[in-house]
């Protein structure tokens, strides 16, 4: 496995709709896994193939659980995530391994059902809520060319980007 280098706003692959996965095979495998060892060593909780520099579906995550002693997701591996039905909203302080140390809080659905392939190319269909559920939803949007500060008003936005481009120049003096 190997730890693969974050793309940082305003990278253009972050504005790149991912193309499909048509075969899930060893070298889709690898990808996944390297994605998940790079997630875990920048302590994230999900990480698109977009913010790796590769332009396909996948994405991994791992949420903790939201109530102390429970068990969280797991590590899932998901090929060609697609939303399918979405109910209830709620709203919640986001971050992104490509903006780091920007958070901004963003409306999500509440429940959602995702249909996916696993790592092994067998059919997957979920349903879940909370952290779970606005994680899958800000990943897929990476797959989309969607990036989390699009999910909020423009004056919002500004104010977001303009603060993460301070922060960037700090970082880099």
């Amino acid at each position: 496995m190997a730890v693969l280098t974050i793309r940082m706003w305003p990278d253009e692959v972050l504005r790149r709709k991912a193309d499909p996965v048509t075969t899930v095979d060893d070298e889709v495998r690898k990808l996944l896994d390297d994605m998940a060892q790079t997630m875990y060593r920048q302590n994230g909780i999900g990480l698109a193939a977009p913010q790796i520099g590769v332009s396909r579906r996948l994405v991994t995550l791992d949420v903790p659980s939201e109530e102390e002693g429970m068990p969280g997701s797991g590590l899932i591996l998901a090929v060609n995530p697609l939303i399918s039905a979405r109910e209830g909203r709620t709203v919640v302080t986001e971050g992104c391994l490509s903006f780091p140390g920007l958070e901004i809080d963003i409306q999500r659905a509440e429940r959602i059902t995702v249909e996916y392939l696993d790592q092994h190319g067998t059919p997957v269909s979920i349903s879940c809520e909370g952290l779970l559920a606005v994680c899958f939803q800000h990943e897929v949007d990476h797959l989309d060319g969607v990036v989390f500060t699009d999910r909020v008003g423009l004056v919002r936005r500004r104010l977001a980007l303009r603060d993460y481009d301070k922060s960037r120049r700090i970082d880099e003096d």
